[in-house]
């Protein structure tokens, strides 16, 4: 443990000593005021997390009443066991039990109680802190969880991001798991710019993200042009599958400088046919995403950014609902998104006027294809008989074809044992895929 964080803690044991004292006589030994808390300098997460934000005391403390069931789970059973050995529940300090964890877990309440006790205008100092516009919030740093219709928000549960529980604790953020809390997987490709083949005026464009990506903090913090940015980038991809939308999406968080993570968001587990579930979904994924320097990928974006209906029904009323939520959420994140489908068209046009790059991936030209074929040969076997050019000259065919081409190929040339990559299975190989396309060889 961190020396920043072990004084947080004594600190925050001491507050709650003094706190609870009074209303127990026979233990009321905590007459003196506590004194400030001096936090020491170091390399710790915490450490530069609070050099970063410089904390006043009170959000210090707030961030030891989060942190504090993750590192100890009865650190506040036991305090309140100090005054209460024979068991009961002190209802000033507020506090819930948790589903799985029977522990103390703090509230708002609990907050309230340490830090101001009874003093109007210190709870109302306090309340503030879990205000929405307030930098706990806005970077989702920590934050009251919902409560109940018509109970005070005060009595909701202290949640303190997992990511920064993972940071204070271990030094390293833990990635999200894929689950309904978050439906999307990270990209990951083991290729590099090189192996990537686009057309010219693609490249150029996809370089203009990369620029976004490296400097487009800067130009935020600009005290004119800053101020009329809004946040975040947004870009489509578009053209036939295969292309190289997905791969170009895992490799501009290899290129960004720092590089960042990718994730592709999986549509068939944040759209629901249940009202409000969708923006539910959406909020979840939204939620845990910004302030990251994640890049999230939305691929066949259609089922989500399409055209709004005219509302003929209940059905067309709410999918026009989930639209104008997504638009407001793309609208204010403030990283890079990228949605990928066929079709421009398809996308709904208050989305298009809001992307500040559309780039069309199209089907490889002959020149491009004979690039992906040398790229796609394997060094293992032999191939000295196969004429690329002529197959790149004669088949229009997508990266991914041939790359699905050369596998096969391959297989059949393992089966034989012969080592040797036969012509002829290739152009089986091409048969197969303009079959599953629904074409015919010429």
């Amino acid at each position: 443990m961190s020396p920043t964080l072990s004084i947080l803690l004594d600190h925050l044991s001491a507050i709650a000593r003094w706190r609870l004292s009074p209303f127990f006589a026979e233990n009321h030994k905590y007459k003196e005021p506590i004194p400030q808390i001096r936090l020491p300098k170091d390399d710790s997460p915490l450490g530069k997390f609070f050099e970063k934000n410089e904390p006043t005391p009170n959000e210090a403390v707030l961030i030891a009443i989060a942190m504090a069931p993750h590192i100890h789970p009865h650190f506040f059973d036991d305090l309140i066991r100090e005054f209460m050995p024979q068991g009961g529940d002190f209802a000033p300090i507020g506090g819930t039990r948790g589903t799985n964890f029977r522990g103390f877990l703090p509230t708002g309440e609990t907050a309230l109680f340490l830090l101001a006790a009874q003093d109007q205008e210190r709870r109302i100092n306090v309340q503030q802190l879990f205000e929405p516009d307030y930098y706990f919030n806005k970077q989702k740093v920590l934050w009251l969880e919902e409560v109940g219709h018509g109970e005070p928000a005060m009595s909701g549960r202290i949640i303190l991001s997992p990511e920064y529980v993972d940071l204070f604790i271990s030094g390293k953020i833990q990635r999200p798991k894929f689950g309904l809390n978050f439906p999307a997987d990270r990209v990951e490709t083991q290729l590099d710019w090189p192996d990537l083949v686009l057309n010219n005026q693609t490249q150029q464009q996809v370089q203009e993200l990369i620029g976004w990506l490296n400097h487009g903090k800067t130009l935020m913090k600009d005290n004119r042009l800053g101020r009329r940015l809004k946040p975040g980038f947004r870009a489509l991809f578009w053209g036939p599958p295969g292309t190289g939308k997905t791969l170009t999406a895992g490799l501009l968080g290899k290129k960004s400088d720092p590089e960042r993570d990718v994730y592709k968001v999986d549509l068939s587990m944040v759209v629901s046919k249940f009202i409000g579930e969708t923006e539910k979904n959406l909020s979840n994924l939204f939620d845990r995403a910004e302030h990251k320097d994640w890049i999230l990928f939305f691929d066949e974006a259609d089922a989500l950014f399409g055209k709004r209906t005219g509302v003929r029904d209940a059905h067309d009323k709410y999918a026009n609902q989930e639209v104008s939520y997504l638009l407001q959420r793309v609208e204010h994140y403030n990283g890079l998104i990228i949605l990928a489908s066929n079709f421009k068209s398809n996308i709904d046009d208050a989305f298009l006027r809001r992307f500040q790059s559309i780039i069309h991936f199209p089907l490889p030209k002959a020149s491009e294809r004979l690039v992906i074929w040398e790229k796609s040969m394997p060094g293992s076997l032999k191939h000295n008989g196969v004429n690329l050019e002529a197959l790149a000259h004669k088949y229009e065919l997508t990266g991914a074809s041939i790359l699905n081409i050369v596998q096969y190929a391959s297989l059949r040339s393992l089966e034989r044992g012969d080592l040797i990559l036969e012509e002829t299975d290739i152009l089986e190989g091409i048969s197969r895929e303009f079959h599953k396309e629904g074409k015919i060889v010429s």
